[in-house]
């Protein structure tokens, strides 16, 4: 068996110093159930400056994985890094919450849940920002039937391109990006959330011959070479029979559709943006048809990244399922491949995983206390 906690917290090294790491150590000081002890980089100096900033040992990773100190990995790498660094920290013998995607492939993830088995290890992944009031306001709104019977969603989320404002956006432009890797877990796993897993895909996707160059930051007018589509349409039928339509572009300078939308028997939801934690969720029902502010009624309010690891920590206390589980992000990997398999192929693509529902994070919640 690996690492567990009881009364002291999950004690924490992370991998991988980028950009989103900071967003990870503004909250991670917060959570009770978290303890920062190490971090770690291919760069041994970044990691040893990063590592005095937040008052932690700086090592490599070799180091922070043999660390005597470390329950659980945060893994920041790049989406290429994924599987072989989450399968590095099963053999250490220590749980593991890493970013989204869980990994390139459904053929690399299968391996490394079924290490987790093994071991009796935890594998959470992000995105945990479906955990905030947002969200889990909209999908207690479906619950409790709000908008009556759920018949089907739409999702439009574009822009430009993130070589705008990313000082080293290449890797967004490579297989484990583009903008169906990038930003389509945060739409997917919502749509999980709210209908339960989707059994087929249909799609189509594109990529323009624009050039791009970086913006910002060091690299300011180099190319990006970029070998991933860019506009992509999906079409994804649940297992319950709502139909979804997503569509996630970096083609796009300017548009007016509406981002997240849900619709049912009785009414529409007005769904916030899932890469956000606490935005608003409104409402138009068949009464009226006037859009209103629902009161926040379920999530982790004022939550921030990482709370995901820390429902998982508090999981592994009580021996209880997290939310965020290795499970629901290797469906959605399968979901996006088969929405690319539909692509190239013009067809339709079962999916075969299925998944169950996480719990709702009820009202006023932390994550030590649901």
């Amino acid at each position: 068996m690996g690492s567990t906690v009881s009364e002291r917290p999950l004690r924490v090294g992370v991998v991988g110093v980028g950009n989103i790491s900071q967003q990870y150590f503004e909250h991670l000081p917060a959570l009770p159930e978290l303890a920062l002890t190490a971090v770690a980089d291919l760069d041994v100096e970044r990691a040893r400056s990063v590592g005095a900033d937040q008052g932690v040992r700086g090592v490599s990773v070799d180091e922070l994985l043999a660390a005597d100190d470390v329950d659980v990995v945060l893994d920041l790498t790049i989406p290429a890094a994924h599987a072989e660094v989450t399968t590095r920290v099963l053999e250490a013998g220590k749980h593991v919450y890493g970013e989204k995607p869980l990994a390139l492939s459904t053929a690399e993830a299968a391996p490394v849940l079924a290490l987790a088995a093994d071991r009796g290890l935890r594998v959470g992944c992000a995105p945990d920002t479906v955990l905030g009031t947002g969200i889990q306001t909209a999908r207690a709104a479906i619950d409790h039937g709000l908008v009556g019977d759920p018949v089907g969603a739409a999702v439009s989320w574009s822009a430009p391109g993130h070589e705008l404002w990313h000082p080293a956006p290449a890797f967004y432009y490579q297989p484990g990006g583009g903008p169906l890797f990038d930003m389509g877990p945060y739409y997917l796993t919502s749509l999980v959330q709210f209908f339960g897993p989707v059994a087929r895909v249909g799609g189509s996707a594109t990529r323009s011959t624009r050039e791009r160059t970086i913006a910002t930051g060091p690299f300011a007018g180099a190319p990006i070479p970029v070998d991933v589509d860019t506009h992509v349409v999906a079409v994804l039928e649940h297992e319950g029979g709502v139909v979804s339509t997503v569509t996630v572009s970096f083609e796009v300078w300017a548009t007016r559709a509406p981002l997240f939308e849900v619709h049912g028997t009785a009414g529409s939801l007005a769904v916030p943006d899932p890469n956000r934690f606490s935005d608003r969720v409104s409402i138009a029902t068949a009464d009226d048809r006037e859009w209103r502010e629902l009161p926040v009624a379920a999530g982790y309010a004022d939550a921030g990244r990482g709370y995901g690891l820390a429902d998982m920590a508090h999981a592994i206390a009580t021996d209880r399922p997290h939310r965020a589980t290795g499970e629901l992000a290797f469906h959605v990997l399968e979901v996006m491949e088969a929405i690319g398999r539909a692509a190239r192929e013009h067809t339709v693509v079962e999916v075969r995983s299925r998944v169950e529902r996480p719990a709702l994070v009820p009202a006023d919640a932390t994550p030590g206390s649901w």
